[in-house]
């Protein structure tokens, strides 16, 4: 794709990545085959072609406007594009830049300035969230269905199993996980344990910075990633294996905090140190030694839901799915699997409507052969998915934990 890139842009550092970026697409269109909103909408502008064509646009110095800032925040930022692109094309910097770029010359109105503060501001500290998820839930029936759908439904947590072995991980908590799902770490443990591994849980820790990352507040997303960073290459430094995620989206950005301190001469040996030692949990324990573990006779049939973040992002389409096999659960894959659930962080509060509609479309596939659950790797398509459906939905490490029978080696 040719570009006119505004001169003066063309000297930033954002301007010569999206340059590369723009050359590198032959506009085939391949991508709007896989795009959810496209094939939702079926708006050019809603698919990645044409928000290419915007952000181009915008780069080049021609006006924007409140519907080019709409089509851009419509994005899920899913990536399922690029796993299509035959030209590697990184749409995802791409959108990045473009959205910065058109939030600069656009004002968003008073009421969604206010949700997105709101959420930059609450959702990344657990010490906020859980006052009001206590209060939520106190309220539940008191509030509107719509609302009642989007509390997490609680479950008990859990041992937290401690024992010491020779092998040790860092277990990442996560923010919003920490609060409304901590039973999914507490099962992780229990089956490293099994394993032979102990997890380390870091006091301190901090968000990922997923959230902010992604509405715009990369300054405070730097912040968590540096404070992060300190305090896991201490562990790093003193034997720890691995950093482990049991949320794809937290691991994923956890992986790109090299490109998110590229430019910091002080912490970008440490970041990329960081992301090099931090695995998905399905991936980790393909690694390992599983035949220790052994089910119960009936265990449950599983609808696998593979978040955007696990086979886009990380690019672990199958793995955790062919692991849940090898252990001997029976596993079914959703039509279009490729398609995102509509979670996509913050996404179901800020795009309601297009977000159920992808969920109620997900949920339907999903129950198309009657699982007993449908599992997930991710905190926020499960919270999502779990406010659509009867069918339990849990993350896989649960199901895991729950069907296992150990038998010592």
């Amino acid at each position: 794709m040719q570009t006119q890139i505004d001169s003066q842009l063309l000297q930033t550092d954002a301007g010569k990545v999206a340059d590369n970026i723009l050359r590198s697409c032959v506009h085939c269109g391949f991508c709007t085959a896989t795009c959810p909103t496209y094939q939702l909408l079926g708006d050019e502008l809603d698919g990645p072609r044409g928000r290419i064509y915007l952000i181009k646009q915008a780069l080049e110095g021609k006006q924007v406007s409140r519907k080019s800032q709409l089509h851009l925040d419509r994005c899920l930022t899913c990536r399922s594009c690029e796993t299509t692109c035959p030209s590697g094309v990184k749409y995802t910097s791409l959108l990045e830049i473009g959205r910065d770029l058109i939030d600069q010359q656009v004002e968003r109105p008073f009421r969604e300035k206010l949700m997105r503060l709101g959420m930059r501001n609450i959702l990344p500290y657990p010490l906020r969230v859980a006052p009001l998820l206590a209060v939520a839930r106190t309220l539940k029936p008191l509030l509107p269905q719509t609302l009642q759908q989007k509390i997490p439904r609680k479950r008990d947590v859990g041992e937290h199993t401690s024992a010491s072995h020779a092998r040790k991980v860092i277990l990442f908590e996560g923010c919003v996980q920490s609060v409304a799902a901590q039973h999914i770490n507490r099962a992780a443990s229990r089956v490293l344990d099994k394993l032979g591994i102990e997890c380390i849980r870091v006091k301190s820790e901090q968000c990922c910075g997923a959230v902010n990352h992604h509405l715009g507040d990369t300054a405070t997303a730097v912040d968590f990633a540096r404070h992060n960073i300190d305090l896991w290459s201490r562990h790093l430094g003193e034997g720890v294996e691995a950093i482990i995620g049991s949320a794809s989206a937290c691991t994923l950005e956890i992986r790109e905090y090299p490109q998110l301190l590229k430019n910091d001469p002080g912490y970008a040996k440490k970041a990329q140190a960081v992301s090099d030692a931090t695995v998905d949990l399905g991936e980790f324990l393909q690694q390992q030694k599983t035949h220790k573990l052994s089910l119960i006779d009936k265990p449950p049939r599983i609808a696998f839901h593979s978040p955007c973040t696990l086979q886009h992002g990380l690019q672990l389409k199958g793995g955790t799915e062919a692991l849940l096999r090898s252990l001997g659960f029976s596993v079914t894959e959703p039509q279009e699997a490729h398609l995102c659930c509509g979670s996509a962080g913050t996404y179901s509060l800020s795009q309601p409507q297009i977000s159920t509609q992808l969920r109620n479309n997900k949920l339907q596939a999903l129950t198309d052969n009657t699982p007993d659950v449908i599992a997930t790797a991710n905190i926020g398509c499960l919270l999502h998915l779990q406010s659509g459906t009867q069918t339990p939905v849990k993350h896989w490490i649960e199901v895991v934990d729950e069907a296992l029978n150990f038998q010592p080696s």
